[in-house]
Order: C-alpha cells, then structure tokens, then sequence
C-alpha cells in the first residue's frame, strides 16, 4: 500500500539536512500563486490539468474573486532528487503593497526564497521590496522568470532578443542583492544561469528549464521556440512532460537552499540578540532538536472549530502535544493542546515535530505574530518590523449599539490576524481606530469583518497617520512628580536622519537595551558616534532613542523600567496632537528620587516622566511630518501629460520619467495625505490603462503653511482643545 503523504512528511521532518523552508516572492501579478499550483501538482498533491486554474493557496473567498493572494499560506511537500527524499515548506506570500507585511513574517520562517520576476515587465518595485525584506532576515535567493511564453507569443522576440532580457534582468537581480546582502555573503548569493540558479519557464504552461537540465536532458532552448511558434497543443503537453516545472526549480531550491542545520548558523545571531554561548543560543544556532525549545509565531489564524492557531517556525527542541511553554512577551504559561502541519487550507494533526520545521500549534491563548515560546523564560527574538508602517486609518463602529461588545473582541482578533493593522480602542472617546498600509488594505480587512465575522460595521472616511518632530535642541526641563520628592531632568534634540533610517530598515533593533549589547554600540558607531555615547542608549523605539547620561544613580535599577514606559508612551503620543513621535533624542541628563521607596512608585514617577519630556519637546521647536510615498507610475505615451497633471495636483513632486517604446514610467513622490482616491482618478484620466507601485514610503517635513491647519484638525478630531495651550 502506498506511503500516505503526512507519513511520508512525518517521516523525513526528522532528518533536518533533509528540509528546505522556503517562500515564494513576487510582485503583484507575477504569478506566484499559479506557479505554486504547478509545484504541488508535481509532488502529486492535486490533479495537473487544474494546476495553476484552482488556486489552491488562495483559499479566501475574496483572494479569489479579486485575483490576488491576501494572506501567506503554507503548504509541506516531498520531492525525490538523485534517489533522496526531500521535505520542502513551502510559504506563498502576497505580492501587493498593502500585505507585505505577510511577506515580512514569512521571510523570518524560512531560510531561502524563489524570487519570482515577469519575463515581459522585468524586476518592479515590489519585486525589491520583498528581495530587500528577505536579505534583511538573511534569506538566500534563487531566481525563476516566468511567463517566456509571452516573450515569443506577445512581444514576438528572437532567441537572441529574449536572451538579451533575461541577462538583463538577472543583471539587475545580482546588483540589488549585492547592494543589500549582508557583507560576508557579497558575491556568494548572486544568482548565476550556469549552475541553475537562475532557471525560467512558464508557470502558467507549467513547464521550466534551467542550464544543467537542459545538459542532462539534451533540450535546447529552440525546442520552447519551435512549441510557440507551431501553435500545437500536443507539442506543449510534450513539452511539460519533457522539462515538469516543478522538477527543475525543486531541484535547483534543494541544490541551492540552505537546509536549516546550515541556516540557523548565520541567520540566529541576526534575528536573536541573547548570548550565543550559552546552552539555549548553542541549542539555536545547530538547530538541535533535543535543545531548549524556542518557536517563533509567524501568523495567527483563528478557525472556528479549532480555536486561534498560531503558524512558525520552530528553531530549537521539539514540539508535542500536551506540553506547557511561556510565552516570553506575554509572560504567560499556556499548554499546547495540538501540532499541526500544512497542506494548503488543510492542516494534518501530528504528536511531535522536531526543529527546523515550519508547525502550526493550537493553544497558545494571547500569541501573536513576533512572540518567542518557549519553555523557561529567555531572550526573545528580534521584533519582526516590516519596512512600511501603517500610513491610512479609518474609525469603526457597529451598526447596532448591541454588537459593540463583539465589535471589540473581532478587532483584537483582526489585530492578531494581521499585526500590519493596527487596532486602537480609545477608552476616553470611545473611538475604534484601525490603521493600515492603504486604502485597499483597510477596505479588505472591512470586508472580512462582514462577510467572513458576520458583523454590520460602518467606517469612517480614511484619516492620515501623522509623525511629530523637532527641530532644534531644548533647554534642560524639569519634571516633578505630584508629591514633590522625585525629579527628572530631560533635554531633547533632533536625530541624525542617517540613524533614524538605520532604525527604520532594521540595522539598529528597535528594544530596551538592558544589558552589554556590541553590537548595537557598533551600530551607532558606523553612524558616527563613539562607543562611549552609545553605552549610554538604553532604549530605542519608532526610530526615537533615550539616553541615559547620569552619574552615580543607586536607584536607577527600580525606576528604569518606568522610565522606558513613559519614554514609549510620549513617543506614541507627542505632545501636539497625541500623534507618534519621529526622529528624537531623549537625554535624562540627572534625577533626584526620594530615599524611601514607597514614595517613588509608578504613581509618582510617571507623571514627572512624561511632562518632563513633553515640556523639553515643546520647547525643541515641534513640528508634524507627513507621510510621503514614492510611486511609480506606468501608462502608454499619449497619457503622460495627463499622469503628470494628476501629480502635481497632489502636491508631488517629479523624480524621473523614462519612456520604453510605447510606454512611460513615471517616478513620484506624493503626500498620502493627497493620495486618498487616486487609483479611481488615474483610471479616469487615462481610461484604465495606467497603473501605479509603491516604491519607497518615508516621513519628510509637512510644509509649513499646512502645520497649524492639520493640527487644529487633528486636536478637534481627537476632542483635544483646539486653542493653543
């Protein structure tokens, strides 16, 4: 009787040279998802003739009926290469701006990725975005260019003309990587056709090539040639059969895919900041499956029947049913009451999995995307940050006044869902905010809250996400607590942008630093400042810091976690109109406490904290930044002037124009603010046939005839006094 696939999977998690966790990333609409379909039709896991038309990995019903994919979905897989069996997780990401958040959590459970790019339109914005969030998580890349049948059927290019496109895009690949990829692997990660790296085919027709196949197999390029030019079906149901897509790029993902025993040995010390000598960081660094236990939760999905289930990688011990762990953010002890592991919108229930896999696990109440589990408490892996932050909130309610309680409970499950949202519930004004990459992920997530969570909501029109700055140094402020015994001293400054966007990339971790860490001082060191200042950062926060430059301090220890939490709370709410803080300096220059204790608890040194740094921001020249995104543009000639009409309308400001045959490409920068209903304008104005991409997202300066105006807005919509105070 033949072998079932989960025995056959359960079978093989346990040799971890024998595993590859991988993702798929693209660009919107570079077909990521039918190209999934044809790998899982190869593994003999669904029927060929509807690969690529199911959409297996798209299992919501809106992924479908808008054709995109909304949420990573992971599937296991058994492939066979030279007479050795291979376990292969596969992660399928999505491609559009609005979820790269998605893509983000993935890339931190799996050690390699297949970089898919679009043979006509080449590598796009996007396809850099998630290039760039898998280097930073120190992910290895192979390349597959998809969709050389509209190459020859469309364009209608020569074998020497496709040549020259696809050395052109593999060029732009190996230059991206090699200005982001991490020094020691420069020149290692390249991809290259020669050694199959690089392999290209058509997802949709599900056949593949790639150099050393083509060696073994005896099949020249002409032979693809020949199948598009004769126009016969029979000759590319030949071809599938002669190079299967699956086997050529499975084959390339085992041959060039780290397995996790290699992975974890460069990837932990970038993603854990605890000490790698000891037994736990030995125990993650070798993968060792009878170590501590260490599982990271990449996603949370709450199903209806089995409860919330939280979806990652486990990089350390095993995993079983039954076990009781901690959750080291949460600081909680819950108990595992099931394993899993995937099959697309299936999941199979399993005992015990061993390190190295990607698991599902059912039971651990209150864990979200980012949270380390384990079983004793330990350092817990870096945040996972994703490059853009949410830029477009809209305010919730319930239609019915009734289902207010259940509004709020689907809220903080959405939060968990997808933590790229961000919920606020304001006690005081009884507000539901939820904050997201763009209108159309907010529009996605309103859906899904009536359709799939059965609940009438309205919202409000989309509201703009604000940073607040400074922009000269402060005096020396004092801040008193309410019983007059302990006081604080705070000055502020402006930041060095240079710093402030090493933070925003995550060169410098964003965290509470309390103890010797090297290589954050080395961080701030590259940037300019010497060791000896950057001992005295003590925590860093939305691309903010606070530095301790006091002497002598006896009671610094009791009052320090307080200090970090008022410093977080007027970041997250500055003093002008309650929007985060960016880019600033906070020095506690000295502090005077009470010697008995009970008169310098929370209670009193909160309030001292907080208006003392407040009073010193208000004094440094404060200031809104708006948020800017760098777009760009893509439409026929004749509707260039009308693309350009529409930027400068909005208050963007030109970056280039370059025209490819028929076609221009248009970069901009454009306020979000003046964003609001672009899409349906640009469709207007060009009939349909433009389309735009967010490239960069950034905070600059909000000009200085708006200030007074977007704030006087801000403090009424939050019920905050209008007059200046």
């Amino acid at each position: 009787m033949a072998e079932k696939m989960v025995d056959k999977v359960m079978r093989i998690m346990k040799l971890p040279e024998q595993i590859r966790n991988i993702a798929i990333c693209a660009h919107i609409d570079h077909g990521k998802t039918t190209f999934s379909d044809n790998l899982l039709a190869g593994c003999g896991m669904m029927s060929e003739e509807l690969a690529g038309k199911l959409q297996v990995l798209d299992f919501h019903e809106d992924e479908q009926a808008r054709g995109i994919t909304i949420d990573t979905s992971a599937v296991s897989m058994v492939h066979t290469l030279e007479q050795k069996e291979y376990l292969i997780n596969l992660l399928d990401t999505p491609g559009h701006v609005d979820f790269g958040g998605d893509v983000t959590r993935a890339m931190r459970a799996a050690d390699g990725c297949i970089v898919l790019v679009c043979g006509v339109e080449g590598m796009m914005p996007q396809t850099e975005t998630v290039l760039r969030q898998a280097l930073k998580e120190r992910v290895k890349p192979i390349l597959f260019i998809n969709k050389v049948d509209r190459l020859i059927k469309e364009l209608q290019l020569t074998p020497e003309q496709m040549q020259e496109r696809f050395v052109k895009i593999i060029t732009g690949v190996n230059k991206f990587i090699d200005s982001i990829c991490p020094e020691e692997f420069k020149g290692k990660w390249n991809v290259n056709v020669q050694d199959g790296s690089v392999c290209f085919g058509s997802g949709f027709h599900n056949w593949g090539l790639s150099i050393p196949y083509m060696q073994k197999a005896g099949i020249k390029f002409d032979r693809v040639y020949e199948v598009y030019t004769s126009n016969d079906p029979e000759e590319l149901k030949k071809l599938r059969k002669e190079a299967p897509v699956h086997e050529i790029v499975l084959n390339s993902v085992i041959r060039h895919l780290p397995n996790p025993l290699v992975a974890q040995k460069y990837r932990i010390p970038k993603i854990w900041h605890g000490d790698l000598e000891s037994p736990f960081g030995k125990s993650l660094t070798s993968c060792n499956s009878n170590g501590p236990l260490a599982f990271v939760i990449t996603k949370v999905v709450v199903d209806p029947l089995a409860g919330e289930i939280c979806a990652g990688r486990l990089f350390s011990g095993s995993m079983s049913k039954g076990l009781n762990v901690y959750l080291n953010q949460r600081k909680l002890n819950p108990r595992v009451q099931q394993v899993y592991i995937y099959n697309g919108a299936k999941r199979e229930v399993v005992d015990n999995v061993p390190a190295g896999n990607i698991i599902g696990v059912a039971g651990l109440k209150d864990g979200h995307a980012g949270e380390t589990v384990t079983v004793e408490p330990e350092e817990p892996f870096e945040q996972i940050k994703h490059l853009f932050e949410p830029v477009v909130t809209k305010a919730i309610e319930a239609t019915k006044p009734s289902d207010l309680p259940r509004l709020i409970e689907i809220l903080r499950r959405v939060a968990k869902e997808d933590p790229s949202i961000k919920i606020r519930i304001d006690e005081e004004t009884g507000e539901h905010l939820m904050s997201g990459m763009g209108e159309l992920h907010l529009e996605i997530i309103e859906n899904r809250i009536k359709t799939e969570k059965k609940l009438e909501v309205k919202t409000s029109a989309p509201i703009v996400v604000y940073r607040e700055s400074i922009t000269k140094p402060s005096m020396e402020f004092e801040g008193k607590s309410p019983n007059k015994h302990n006081k604080f001293y705070f000055k502020v400054e402006p930041m060095d942008p240079k710093i402030v966007e090493a933070i925003r990339l995550g060169e410098i971790p964003e965290m509470r630093i309390k103890k010797k860490t090297q290589e954050i001082w080395q961080a701030f060191n590259k940037y300019g400042w010497d060791i000896k200042n950057a001992q005295k950062v003590k925590c860093i926060t939305n691309g903010n810091i606070l530095v301790d430059e006091t002497r002598g301090q006896v009671h610094m220890g009791e009052v320090i976690e307080l200090i970090f939490d008022m410093f977080e709370d007027v970041m997250n709410a500055g003093p002008i109109a309650k929007e985060p803080a960016i880019g600033i300096k906070v020095s506690l220059m000295d502090m005077k406490l009470h010697e008995d204790s009970i008169h310098r608890g929370p209670a009193q040194v909160y309030p001292a904290i907080r208006e003392g740094i407040r009073a010193a921001m208000m004094d440094a020249g404060p200031l809104l930044f708006e948020p800017v995104q760098v777009l760009q543009f893509e439409g026929p000639q004749n509707f260039m002037g009308e693309i350009s009409k529409l930027i400068s309308a909005k208050r963007g400001q030109l970056l280039e124009m370059n025209t490819e045959r028929s076609f221009v490409v248009i970069k901009a920068k454009l306020p979000v603010a003046e964003m609001l209903g672009l899409s349906s304008e640009l469709r207007s104005a060009t009939e349909g046939r433009a389309t735009f991409y967010v490239v960069d997202q950034n905070f600059e300066k909000l000009p200085e005839e708006l200030q007074q105006k977007i704030i006087s807005r801000i403090r009424e919509r939050k019920g905050l006094k209008t007059e200046e105070e």
